[in-house]
């Protein structure tokens, strides 16, 4: 499904190419703090995978031997065991899910932060930010530019998410501004920023709302002659049902928050219940290391079938 993905992305086209237009950014998902796949494990468990590794870190064991994945899953285990009684409890499953996002989100931020504070005072003003992105093609107003509407609508909206972040409106961003800009889906203060896109992006003709149409049509596009699967039936139904929640056959901006922001929901908490739930085989609401790694596939899995160079890289213990 869908994650919104900071600027950043847009530095990389345009690093890579002077003619191509940058890509929409990708939307917020229900869970934006652990992953972007769907929760569902009768397809895989690459969202579990995601809560309990941090995002970055499960790209690694997707390279992994099983042995190699269950060998660090051991190690974990210990970590998250932090009164060492041997059980691994609710709390401390959420504890360290929690720690994992937070973990990924100030890795991300610190990743970059010197690709745009380029006068080390440890802030990046808009000025810097819009320099670094934009400087090369913004000339005369974008004229240099194929598709120049497209990168002065992303010049704008990236302004305005600046701007939001910038909560003393001095123009220039601390580290927890830039986070916020960033990472918009994880302040209360960028809702707004983040319904708006999400609104814009979907809205293909502009009118204000989204249809039944756009709403499918930005998950699912079919190729000549495919049939729609199941889940598009869901999706519709869940958007006459639920997502239009005042039956006018189009999703405003109120029904899009409901939509992507849906109230104050603790997904770690949640994927820990799950997870303990899944692997309790006795039930006493804890669980050992031996019954989480019976279960190793659900937490980390493998998903390596050609190794080759992956394997002699020497990765970092979490």
């Amino acid at each position: 499904m869908m994650m919104l993905l900071g600027p950043l992305a847009f530095l990389c086209i345009l690093a890579a190419t002077a003619v191509s237009v940058p890509p929409q950014e990708k939307r917020v998902h229900h869970q934006p703090d652990l992953s972007s796949h769907v929760h569902d494990d009768a397809h895989g468990y690459q969202y579990d995978h995601e809560a309990f590794l941090g995002k970055e870190e499960a790209k690694t064991f997707d390279q992994l031997t099983p042995e190699e994945s269950k060998a660090r899953l051991a190690k974990i285990v210990e970590r998250i065991d932090t009164d060492k009684d041997g059980f691994i409890s609710h709390a401390e499953l959420h504890h360290w899910i929690k720690h994992r996002q937070r973990r990924y989100i100030e890795d991300n931020v610190n990743k970059h932060w010197k690709d745009y504070d380029k006068n080390r005072d440890d802030q990046i003003a808009w000025e810097e930010y819009k320099n670094t992105t934009y400087g090369y093609y913004l000339g005369e107003d974008f004229d240099d530019v194929e598709d120049k509407a497209t990168y002065k609508s992303m010049l704008a909206r990236d302004e305005r998410r600046f701007r939001a972040a910038d909560r003393d409106a001095d123009g220039i961003a601390t580290r927890s501004e830039f986070t916020a800009f960033l990472h918009p889906e994880e302040f209360d203060h960028m809702k707004d920023v983040v319904v708006q896109e999400t609104l814009e992006d979907i809205d293909k003709n502009k009118d204000g709302k989204i249809d039944i149409n756009e709403y499918i049509g930005d998950m699912f596009t079919p190729e000549d002659g495919e049939t729609e699967p199941d889940w598009v039936h869901t999706e519709k139904k869940h958007f006459s049902e639920f997502r239009d929640s005042n039956k006018d056959g189009y999703l405003d901006a109120g029904e899009v928050a409901h939509w992507i922001l849906p109230g104050e929901v603790d997904h770690a908490d949640n994927e820990a219940k799950h997870l303990i739930h899944e692997t309790d085989t006795d039930k006493d609401g804890k669980v050992t290391k031996k019954e989480i790694l019976a279960n190793w596939n659900m937490f980390v899995g493998s998903q390596a079938t050609n190794y080759g160079e992956d394997l002699t890289k020497k990765h970092d213990e979490l």
